[in-house]
């Protein structure tokens, strides 16, 4: 396990502006329309790797209603890379806002549909003419990081029996409990980007995860970092989050300047070397 990066100088000067809405089917019977997505094409016209963006509990939009600074800085990155993206957004098909402030039994939007969202993301993907179906990411952050983890574990029939999987996969601070408890059998190598600070979802089970992965799994320990560290906000407490590491007492969320660059930095690193022909 690697405790801190050196700061990469990795800048995000741009936003990735070119994006079209699609529909994109999901693997879920139980969704009964096209989730929505957002589409970032990279430029040229040969196929191409493609990464699926996987938002945090909060969906993946702003204040504004447009996909957040965040997945547009991500998406621009991966454009900039030569790889399309894809922006899907779990909730608002679903006539859902956000997660955050539920509590996990009583939320109506699970990592059961996630994963299976993914799926069909992953499926619809690899059926394009200018995308590179056997080299596919999964990009999660938070909740969508635990979508990455669900979404990858071969011990989920729904995973096992894909007829499209992903060459790799990367999470930022996700949830690993339920998927140590479960025993996760990762169907493609799997960065895990996780802050030594986290008291929201802690460290520990998916530092315990990696370990148990034998060799399939890698984590990222940034000293100091907390929740939401490759973010711009200033550090911040939210009280209205009923989980955490201490429930009831609040989670704090918020940015961290080193952390965020050297994450990216190891993130690119991963993929070019995961999604090279």
């Amino acid at each position: 396990m690697q405790r801190w990066i050196g700061a990469a100088c990795l800048a995000l000067t741009l936003h990735a502006t070119a994006q079209d809405r699609v529909d994109v089917p999901s693997l879920d019977p139980r969704a009964a329309v096209p989730l929505a997505a957002h589409w970032f094409a990279a430029p040229g016209t040969m196929r191409r790797p493609a990464v699926v963006l996987l938002h945090g509990c909060g969906g993946p939009y702003d204040r504004k209603g447009r996909v957040s600074e965040r997945l547009r800085d991500y998406a621009a990155l991966l454009n900039a890379e030569g790889w399309h993206a894809l922006v899907l957004d779990s909730l608002s098909t679903r006539g859902v806002k956000e997660l955050c402030t539920q509590r996990n039994a009583e939320r109506a939007v699970t990592q059961s549909h996630r994963r299976l969202d993914a799926l069909g993301a992953m499926r619809w993907l690899a059926a394009r003419d200018d995308v590179d179906a056997s080299r596919l990411a999964l990009l999660g952050w938070s909740n969508g990081g635990s979508t990455v983890l669900a979404a990858t574990n071969r011990r989920v029939s729904s995973v096992a029996r894909a007829t499209v999987a992903p060459r790799a996969a990367v999470a930022f601070y996700p949830g690993c409990e339920t998927e140590l408890q479960r025993g996760h059998d990762s169907s493609a190598p799997l960065l895990l980007l996780v802050g030594a600070q986290d008291d929201w979802t802690s460290p520990q089970p998916c530092i315990a995860l990696a370990a148990a992965s034998l060799g399939r799994s890698r984590v990222v320990e940034y000293e100091g970092a907390f929740h939401g560290f490759d973010g711009t906000a200033p550090l911040r407490r939210r009280q209205d989050v009923p989980g955490g590491v201490s429930p009831g007492q609040g989670v704090t969320v918020g940015g961290d300047a080193a952390a965020r660059e050297a994450s990216q930095a190891e993130m690119l690193q991963f993929l070019r070397a995961q999604l090279a022909r």
